[in-house]
């Protein structure tokens, strides 16, 4: 008999709304939860990490491990993986090592390093990688996720989940003003690569979900996952990575073929709200 466990859209409930461009005013909000068979993970999953020791790739290999599902990480630096800020606790910065989890040092743009992690059988791939354009070149994003999809489709692994940004894409007016500038100015190789990586991602035949998270935190995570359509808040990566383990494990994700935006707050500004109504409680 399998292991019946369920994952986050089974037990969060997520808020989709509707924000103003202009402000935090709420147009319209509803909640939804999936407590359908169907929705649930009914056997140990394998999942693959890419850019397994960055701060979000981190989260999604802690968080599946401490789910009992099975990781197969690859990263340029094996070293740097460590338990996340986020989730960790008070284990925050220990090495992390467990039996469910293969930690292969490489590159994703070398198609033998990214064909050692489809040597098991995976079930979902989570692509979350980063870096300086200037470590790691200005199409490291597009080259390396082209890589990863081919060795997918050669194995047969349809679902998939991308780490974007805010910003990327359609999502421009979802970006904060200050952070235009940014993209338009510091930021503008990384945003060329990231578009071009969305691209080939939608354009890949595969069971995709491209996610573009507001501003990353390193808090833990709240369990309130907002999908807006107006100007992105702030949002723990420990949020971010449960959304993309959804995406891989649960078998009717609601956003697959989709590139929704993600945050914990909805508005204009980047600092994190706590209050209740932000996360759109009843008084």
């Amino acid at each position: 008999m399998g292991l019946l466990r369920i994952t986050g859209l089974a037990s969060v409930l997520i808020t989709v709304s509707a924000f103003s461009n202009t402000g935090l005013g709420l147009i319209s909000s509803r909640k939804y939860g999936v407590t359908s068979a169907s929705s649930s993970s009914l056997h140990m999953k394998t999942i693959a990490v890419f850019g397994a020791s960055g701060l979000t790739a981190s989260e999604c290999v802690y968080q599946a491990i401490k789910n009992g599902d099975k990781v197969v990480g690859l990263t340029r630096n094996p070293a740097n993986l460590v338990v996340p800020k986020g989730s960790g606790g008070a284990d925050e910065g220990k090495t992390l090592d467990d039996d469910n989890l293969t930690l292969i040092g490489g590159s994703v743009t070398n198609t033998a390093d990214v064909a050692k992690v489809f040597e098991e059988e995976i079930d979902g791939v989570i692509i979350a990688l980063g870096g300086k354009t200037s470590d790691v070149g200005d199409t490291m994003l597009t080259d390396g996720t082209k890589v990863i999809m081919d060795a997918m489709k050669n194995k047969g692994v349809k679902r998939l989940a991308v780490v974007s940004s805010i910003g990327v894409g359609d999502s421009e007016n979802q970006a904060p003003f200050f952070f235009k500038i940014l993209m338009m100015t510091a930021m503008k190789k990384i945003f060329t690569d990231k578009n071009n990586q969305e691209k080939i991602v939608a354009d890949s035949g595969l069971e995709y979900c491209i996610v573009r998270p507001g501003g990353l935190t390193v808090e833990p995570p709240t369990g309130v996952i907002n999908v807006i359509d107006g100007e992105a808040g702030s949002i723990p990566r420990a949020d971010v990575a449960q959304f993309c383990l959804d995406a891989v494990t649960v078998e009717d994700f609601p956003y697959i073929g989709k590139t929704p935006c993600i945050s914990s707050v909805g508005g204009t500004s980047w600092v994190k709200d706590r209050s209740g109504s932000a996360r759109g409680e009843m008084s």
